[in-house]
C-alpha cells in the first residue's frame, strides 16, 4: 500500500484544527497521525467591526506555532501541507495580517476559501466513507460552524451547494450577547435570523426532500455527546452517532436555560464552546425542523478530511 502523508489545517470562526494523515488514494483510506483543535475564537468580534482583533490573531498565531512543530515531528513535506481559512477571514478587512502571519509561520499561504468551495470540502470529507455503506445517498451535508453554515446536497458528486452567514458565534454576538440565559425575544429574533438564512440556503439547495441528514463540527458533535451523557468526549461514540429530533430539541431547551457555569460542567463541552453552544444547538435543531429530518447522522470527519483529501 502506497501512502502520502499530508498535513491539513482548518481554520475557522472559532476553532483550528490540525489532521495528520496518511491517505491510501486507491482504497480511500485515511489514517490518523495526529487530529488535535485549538480553540481560537478568530472571528472575535469580526460580525459587528469587520476586522480581525489583534487577540484573536495573537491566539491563532500561538496556535500555528503549536501546529508547526507538530508538522515537523511527523516530516510532512512543505508541498504537502495546507492550510485552509474561512467564514472569519473571508469577512475581514484586514486579512492580510492574519495571511502574512501564518505564512511566516507555516511556510504556507492559507487558501481563503469560498463558501461554495468550503461546502464541497466538508462534503468530501464526511461522505467519502459513507458511500456503499448503510447511509444511503443523496446526503445533505451541513457543517455548522462558528460563523458560517455551509449546506451540500450530493451523491457521488456534487449537487447543489451553499454557505449563508450563520454559525455559533455569530448568532451568540448579535443575539445573545452578554445575557446569561437568553430571554423568549432573543431566542425568538435569532429564530427568525436562522430561518431567514434558511430560506436563502433553499434558493440553491433542497432542504426538504428525503436525502440523510449528516451534521458536522463542534456544535453537533457536542450535541452528540450531551445525548449519550458520555463522561467525557468519545470521538470514536460519537462518530455515527444519530440523534433524533426529539433528543436535539430536549437538549436544545436545556442548553437555552442552563447558566454559562451548568454549560461548562457538562462533562463533553469543550471550555472554549460553552458560551456559544446554546445558539450553535438552536441552528441545528432548526435545521432538522425545517428539513423535516427525523434523525441526523453526526460525522466527525469533515472539512479537515476534505481539506487532507484535496492534498492528495
Amino acid at each position: 500500500m502506497t501512502t502520502t502523508r499530508v498535513a491539513a489545517i482548518d481554520c475557522g470562526t472559532n476553532s483550528i484544527r490540525l489532521l495528520v494523515a496518511d491517505l491510501d488514494p486507491d482504497t480511500g483510506a485515511i489514517t490518523d497521525r495526529d487530529r488535535r483543535m485549538i480553540i481560537n475564537r478568530l472571528g472575535q468580534g469580526v460580525d459587528k467591526t469587520g476586522r480581525l482583533h489583534p487577540d484573536a490573531l495573537e491566539r491563532t498565531f500561538a496556535a500555528c506555532r503549536e501546529y508547526a512543530e507538530v508538522i515537523a515531528e511527523h516530516g510532512v513535506t512543505p508541498d504537502r501541507i495546507r492550510m485552509v481559512a474561512t467564514s472569519a477571514s473571508r469577512d475581514a478587512e484586514n486579512a492580510a495580517e492574519f495571511t502574512d502571519g501564518v505564512r511566516e509561520i507555516l511556510g504556507v499561504t492559507p487558501s481563503v476559501v469560498s463558501g461554495d468551495e468550503e461546502a464541497h470540502l466538508s462534503f468530501t470529507g464526511a461522505t467519502k466513507e459513507l458511500l456503499g455503506g448503510p447511509a444511503k445517498p443523496p446526503y445533505l451535508v451541513f457543517d455548522l460552524g462558528g460563523g458560517s453554515t455551509e449546506f451540500v446536497l450530493g451523491g457521488e458528486d456534487v449537487q447543489a451547494a451553499r454557505s449563508v452567514d450563520i454559525g455559533c458565534v455569530r448568532l451568540t454576538e448579535r443575539h445573545f450577547a452578554g445575557s446569561e440565559r437568553p430571554t423568549q425575544d432573543q431566542i425568538a429574533a435569532a429564530q427568525a435570523d436562522i430561518n431567514a438564512a434558511l430560506d436563502r440556503a433553499a434558493e440553491a439547495v433542497p432542504l426538504d426532500g428525503d436525502a440523510t441528514l449528516v451534521g458536522l463540527a463542534g456544535t453537533v458533535t457536542t450535541v452528540a455527546g450531551i445525548v449519550l451523557d458520555l463522561p467525557e468526549y468519545r470521538s470514536e461514540q460519537i462518530h455515527h452517532a444519530r440523534l433524533t429530533v426529539d433528543q436535539v430539541r430536549e437538549v436544545t431547551a436545556r442548553l437555552l436555560t442552563a447558566s454559562h457555569d451548568e454549560r461548562a460542567a457538562i462533562p463533553v463541552m469543550h471550555p472554549g464552546r460553552a458560551d456559544v453552544i446554546a445558539a450553535g444547538s438552536l441552528v441545528l435543531l432548526e435545521i432538522m425542523e425545517r428539513t423535516g429530518a427525523l434523525e441526523v447522522l453526526v460525522s466527525e470527519h469533515d472539512i479537515l478530511d476534505g481539506i487532507a483529501w484535496s492534498i492528495a
